[in-house]
């Protein structure tokens, strides 16, 4: 493969041959990262890359998009099919831009509107200041409580009623708890708002049974790669009643050329997630992130709210003495890596915060289980106990190249 790619520019495919490399030789821990199939990938290297398709399907405003509106008509009803939805939308180009359709179908600028505060593990779109969502409407977080760092949902039904938004976001990205979003849609309707449900980061986990579903909300955006394990996209799924005002958000609101692409690539993610073997991968992944935060916990390391009930960790590196920058820097520097994240009520600057944030989606693809992740939690403590021993932080380097090469990654490309 990418052997045109070598004869035109050696510059660009040697620096693509050593990032294939770094993924293949590290332990990808970050829980919006995956590695998506070689048919997800080939889909995406198409000629498909090559056509206008302005417009939906059969009412586009370029010629030439007879098989360009049979690939995006199989991704919407594959879609549809996989999520047991009224509509879906497949045109957005990333989870963001997809929140921003929303917002503009349902609300209008200077609307109430109510989201997860952001250091509590809330996304920018869902009402960050200095992001459009927080510009541009009225936004009141929510958050968690103090002493469980988990969602109080009494106390946000008591925020709604007293506020009053035009609606309700619920999902996170930093919230390593189960969300409630029957609660959450019954909240909403109480006070006649609209539910919006982001569940991005918990997509797969909810298709495989192991999170509960989003399906009472009346809108549910959610990013198609993480643990959907697709394209770097995002589609837009809605009861009949808001099909329209969201079609016309995403194109002419927003977008103009659809990437086809993209969305080939998204009609066989949706396919592979219909496979027998989609739901055993998602109940891994959750295995595996609890049984992370048993090691982490047992080796004194503070994880916020004291555990996973989905696919990610975050934790207080401060409870190692040190920050979140210096330990993802750390861990980095051992072929592992995370990020660095601000944690409920942080005192730090969110440049150099106090947590960590990891999960185990990537790893979980790659075939690794407990046993896997029992010697991984061990790499993590040491390296974050002794993050300046430049010494242990190469020998766990050379031990994570040596695990991940007994589950190999992208063979076509050697």
């Amino acid at each position: 493969m990418l052997e045109s790619l070598k004869k035109q520019d050696t510059v660009v495919y040697d620096l693509v041959q050593k990032e294939i490399t770094r993924q293949k030789d590290g332990l990808c821990m970050i829980p919006s990262e995956n590695h998506a199939s070689v048919a997800v990938l080939e889909a995406m290297g198409t000629p498909l890359s090559n056509k206008y398709a302005e417009g939906y399907p059969s009412k586009r405003y370029y010629t030439g998009n007879e098989f360009i509106d049979q690939i995006e008509n199989l991704a919407i009803e594959r879609a549809k099919k996989l999520f047991n939805a009224d509509h879906a939308n497949v045109q957005p180009n990333a989870g963001s831009t997809a929140n921003q359709a929303i917002y503009f179908a349902m609300l209008d600028v200077g609307d109430k509107a109510m989201g997860m505060d952001l250091s509590h593990g809330g996304h920018l779109t869902h009402g960050s200041p200095v992001n459009f969502s927080g510009k541009l409407y009225n936004m009141v977080h929510y958050g968690v409580e103090k002493d469980t760092e988990k969602i109080d949902y009494d106390k946000l039904a008591e925020l709604a009623d007293k506020e009053k938004p035009k609606m309700i976001i619920s999902g996170a990205t930093a919230y390593p708890r189960e969300i409630d979003f029957d609660r959450f849609t019954k909240i909403a309707h109480d006070i006649g708002a609209v539910h919006m449900a982001d569940v991005s980061h918990i997509v797969g986990l909810i298709l495989g049974g192991v999170h509960k579903d989003s399906k009472t909300a009346d809108i549910t955006m959610t990013t198609t790669h993480k643990t959907l394990r697709g394209p770097r996209s995002a589609i837009i799924l809605c009861k009949e009643e808001f099909a329209k005002p969201i079609d016309k958000a995403v194109f002419p609101g927003l977008q103009g050329g659809p990437m086809e692409h993209i969305i080939a690539a998204k009609a066989v993610a949706f396919q592979e997630a219909m496979e027998p073997d989609f739901k055993p991968y998602q109940t891994q992944i959750k295995k595996n992130a609890a049984a992370l935060a048993k090691v982490l916990m047992d080796n004194k390391i503070r994880v916020v709210s004291g555990g996973t009930d989905n696919h990610l960790i975050l934790m207080d590196a401060t409870s190692m003495g040190i920050t979140g920058k210096i330990g993802s820097t750390a861990l980095e520097e051992a072929g592992i890596y995370c990020n660095r994240n601000t944690i409920p009520f942080e005192q730090r600057s969110p440049f150099d915060p106090s947590g960590i944030r990891m999960g185990t989606p990537s790893i979980t693809t790659r075939g690794m289980k407990e046993d896997e992740i029992g010697q991984i939690g061990e790499w993590i403590t040491s390296v974050l106990k002794d993050p300046e021993n430049s010494g242990l932080k190469e020998e766990i380097k050379e031990k994570v190249k040596k695990l991940c090469n007994e589950f190999p990654l992208y063979k076509e490309f050697e």
